[in-house]
């Protein structure tokens, strides 16, 4: 992955983290809003929301 490609993969995964935070959208069914924000096909879409969701605890470590 290049730098370009990991920053825009970056503004995605900050695109799914607020999502989450609202509250809005189970993440489940987050694909199309992903899809339609960055415009991106679904597969590619649902391919960068499961490396969201797979890397998750990696970027929002639990605060003890």
């Amino acid at each position: 992955m290049n730098e370009q490609d990991a920053e825009e993969r970056e503004g995605m995964f900050a695109y799914l983290d607020a999502l989450r935070e609202s509250g809005m959208v189970n993440m489940f069914g987050a694909g199309p809003h992903l899809a339609q924000e960055f415009g991106l096909g679904q597969r590619e879409a649902v391919k960068v929301l499961a490396e969201w969701m797979w890397t998750f605890s990696e970027r929002h470590p639990r605060k003890r």
